[in-house]
């Protein structure tokens, strides 16, 4: 797509039209040189339609390791070999802790992970509960979760402990995703977001870019997403650890990961687009050029199994692009 062509989608976006699969496929075709074009329609739409507020979200691991699952990119699965330590449930007051500091940090959400396939006979998912009640009451954050697939009725167990969005990935396209997973089926995930909206929970729900997906998978996955109108979508960009089957696939280039969140905001103009996971290693000193290319939101502090940066640093560099966090 050259820049008279991107103009004129872009232009017709800002006045409602709602792309294509065709038109977002042609948004792939931009080169290098146009790719900050792209990012300032990008930039544009998100302002028309979602305003310039950052939602500052982190995440407290909860349970960690030991998992069932064989994706390949996961250092938590019993399939690799990895430094990741694993750990059993942790209390009430480790969990009123760190969520108690992710709040003074600023964060306006945090979502408790655990690990496993999901919370069907899970011994834990009593305990979840009562632990999430407990500590939205006194954390000072809104809490999110994110304990795998869930049924109906385990969803609105959540929603009466005092949850509002479940937090699921679907991780790539469903063409793409038995290359990544083969223990369970992609319609397990889309079962969860499903059941958790009929709960009347919101959704927040991505994936990751750079598992060796084409961009026909990452435009299925925007346009999976934008059927399922699922409100929050943090992308992650594939870290490899080392003792995962993803060790050695090669690294995005930072221009290339700019011109999948602008793709991913033409797509969905109103959602909160969150750069997650590796955003750190892969995007290096463009960090602050993805909150100028669409991106509305931002997962802060360490991640699962691996650290992040500062979160003020954070806080600044949203600044910096003349957007404002999102502040509890």
């Amino acid at each position: 797509m050259n820049s008279k062509e991107i103009i004129q989608l872009g232009e017709a976006v800002l006045e409602g039209h709602i792309i294509s699969e065709q038109e977002a496929l042609s948004l792939t075709d931009t080169c290098e040189e146009d790719i900050p074009l792209l990012a300032a329609y990008a930039n544009k739409i998100r302002v028309k339609f979602a305003g310039k507020k950052v939602d500052m979200c982190g995440v407290v691991n909860a349970r960690s390791g030991l998992c069932s699952e064989d994706c390949k990119f996961c250092a938590q699965s019993v399939y690799h070999q990895t430094n990741a330590q694993p750990f059993s449930l942790i209390s009430n007051d480790e969990a009123l802790a760190a969520f108690s500091k992710l709040s003074k940090a600023g964060a306006e959400r945090a979502s408790i992970v655990t690990s496993g396939k999901g919370m069907e006979n899970d011994p834990d998912f009593e305990r979840i509960v009562a632990l999430i009640k407990q500590v939205s009451t006194i954390a000072g954050i809104e809490i999110c979760a994110n304990l795998g697939t869930i049924s109906y009725d385990q969803a609105a167990l959540l929603v009466k402990s005092g949850i509002k969005r479940y937090a699921h990935n679907l991780e790539t396209s469903p063409r793409f995703y038995p290359a990544i997973c083969t223990t369970h089926p992609y319609q397990e995930r889309l079962n969860t977001l499903l059941a958790a909206k009929k709960a009347g929970l919101e959704l927040c729900s991505g994936g990751i870019i750079g598992l060796g997906e084409t961009w026909n998978d990452r435009i299925n996955l925007a346009l999976t997403l934008r059927s399922l109108d699922v409100a929050s979508i943090p992308i992650n960009i594939l870290n490899p650890i080392q003792g995962t089957l993803l060790e050695k696939q090669p690294p995005l280039s930072p221009l290339e990961i700019l011109k999948t969140f602008g793709i991913f905001r033409f797509i969905l103009p109103n959602k909160v687009i969150r750069p997650a996971g590796g955003r750190e290693i892969n995007l290096r000193d463009m960090q602050g050029a993805v909150m100028l290319a669409g991106a509305n939101g931002l997962i802060i502090g360490n991640y699962l199994t691996f650290g992040g940066r500062d979160i003020a640093k954070d806080f600044i560099m949203v600044n910096d692009a003349g957007l404002h966090p999102h502040i509890k």
